[in-house]
């Protein structure tokens, strides 16, 4: 096994529970709205609708389609518009509010804690995220977690986006690591594991939700805990 010194983690999915603090997050807004008298639609509903289109919005914000502002101000009026529910001023307040409250829920995945405790002592441990700056550092503080790391590097930081190549020698330039002393440890086929891949990087393909795929990573794990027999 390669003497890995470098662990560069990314957080929403990984580390940090997105789709719970996300759906909490959501759902009090649903109810302090009172948004199932605008229409028939239930919580879970609403909920799964923001999922999809902002998975989307995401990945063309990935792809250099969208801006960030345009990211932040279209998902809840499309979401609105999918539900058939009246935008009225709901969506500013929806907008606000929800990135107001999502950041500070402190849920993280699985064994995160536990892991990150095992390994703290071990390697240095680093964020790598496509995340937006002004919130990766709340999400860290909330969930505490950011006292593990040593440097959070954002693809605001680098210029870039994974899976592209130049994100990931940003990281090392800034972590002082060589390519074969590190490791990418991420839930995302593509800008994960097929980032890293292109960058010449071991890489850890934290399968959570047990998707069936043809690439060939490094490692692949469905739980966090794995991590500890891996390192």
């Amino acid at each position: 096994m390669p003497a890995y010194r470098h662990l560069f983690f990314d957080l929403d999915h990984t580390l940090w529970d997105f789709d719970r603090c996300s759906g909490e997050t959501l759902e009090e807004l649903f109810h302090e709205h009172r948004m199932d008298t605008l229409g028939a639609v239930r919580a879970d509903t609403f909920v799964s609708t923001f999922r999809t289109i902002n998975r989307d919005l995401w990945n063309q914000y990935g792809a250099g389609q969208i801006t960030q502002q345009q990211l932040r101000d279209t998902r809840f009026s499309l979401v609105l518009n999918q539900l058939g529910l009246p935008e009225t001023d709901i969506q500013t307040a929806l907008t606000e509010q929800y990135m107001e409250r999502c950041s500070r829920k402190p849920h993280l995945r699985p064994y995160a804690r536990e892991v990150l405790d095992h390994l703290r002592h071990r390697y240095e441990l680093h964020i790598l995220t496509n995340g937006f700056d002004d919130v990766q550092f709340i999400k860290m503080q909330s969930s505490g977690i950011t006292d593990y790391f040593t440097h959070i590097i954002t693809a605001e930081k680098a210029g870039c986006y994974k899976p592209n190549a130049r994100i990931f020698d940003y990281a090392l330039q800034r972590a002082g690591a060589r390519l074969h002393h590190s490791l990418m440890i991420g839930d995302s086929l593509e800008a994960d594991v097929v980032g890293a891949r292109n960058a010449g990087m071991d890489h850890v393909f934290y399968n959570c939700d047990g998707l069936t795929h043809t690439e060939m990573p490094t490692y692949e794990i469905t739980c966090l805990s794995e991590l500890k027999a891996i390192l």
